[in-house]
């Protein structure tokens, strides 16, 4: 239940969503001073978080720096979440924007700082179908030339709750000794990594694929910018997860 109600209430925090309800209001309402209140909320929302500089300066303040692991390091795992696939029309898969996890990944196989990879994630999606995030993702792997020894997958969580539950007994099943690098999108990690920490995985953060807070300031940065919509949910998804997640748990 708690997993369908995460996925259908979701909509309603998006900053398009509110500008929708707005307008809705201001076409509705039969006061010339609801109207005029409807229409001028309506803008400022979308000023708001149509505006990439405030999405920078918060994305700085909600996101950990970029982390560098010490040449000579040894980790006995990665764990990779998943959330950078989506399933085609065949079910079978294809990169995301958020690709970079996989990269980070596999550069610290490669760099020979972790000896095996884990790849978390199933199907996210309220339509059941059969495709499974991580068992496409060990078909690219192996594309690279990673031995199936060193590919760990779990493929049957739908959240990030789950990605910590389920990759726990996947790596006590491998008898993998803690800490494990986690690898996710900074947008995201400081609720994985809390979660993780919380599920009794002791976890060392790698955050990746940074989409705001990090390049300088452009004076185009103040003017309304569609994308930044869609950014801000991300966002506020990640945050009001962060604090539903705590409050579910009594953890403050």
């Amino acid at each position: 239940m708690f997993f369908i109600l995460s996925k259908l209430l979701v909509y309603f925090i998006f900053p398009l969503t509110w500008i929708l309800i707005l307008l809705i209001g201001c076409l509705l309402s039969k006061s010339a001073k609801r109207k005029k209140g409807f229409l001028v909320s309506a803008i400022l929302v979308f000023l708001l978080f149509s505006n990439a500089w405030l999405l920078n300066q918060f994305a700085r303040v909600w996101e950990p720096e970029p982390k560098s692991i010490p040449a000579g390091t040894k980790y006995s795992c990665v764990i990779i979440l998943g959330g950078f696939v989506a399933a085609d029309r065949n079910d079978s898969g294809y990169f995301t924007l958020a690709a970079d996890r996989f990269i980070q990944g596999v550069k610290l196989y490669e760099m020979g700082i972790v000896n095996h990879i884990l790849v978390t994630g199933g199907n996210g999606s309220l339509l059941k179908h059969a495709f499974r995030e991580s068992k496409w993702v060990k078909t690219q792997l192996l594309a690279f030339g990673i031995p199936d020894s060193a590919i760990l997958i779990e493929n049957d969580s739908r959240n990030t709750l789950e990605n910590a539950a389920f990759s726990k007994r996947v790596l006590d099943s491998a008898g993998l000794k803690a800490p494990y690098v986690l690898v996710t999108s900074a947008f995201h990690m400081p609720r994985s990594e809390w979660i993780f920490n919380k599920e009794g995985l002791n976890v060392v953060p790698y955050p990746c694929n940074y989409f705001a807070g990090r390049g300088k300031f452009n004076p185009a940065d103040l003017l309304p910018q569609a994308h930044v919509l869609d950014l801000w949910f991300l966002y506020i998804k990640e945050a009001v997860g962060y604090y539903a997640y705590k409050i579910k748990t009594g953890s403050r």
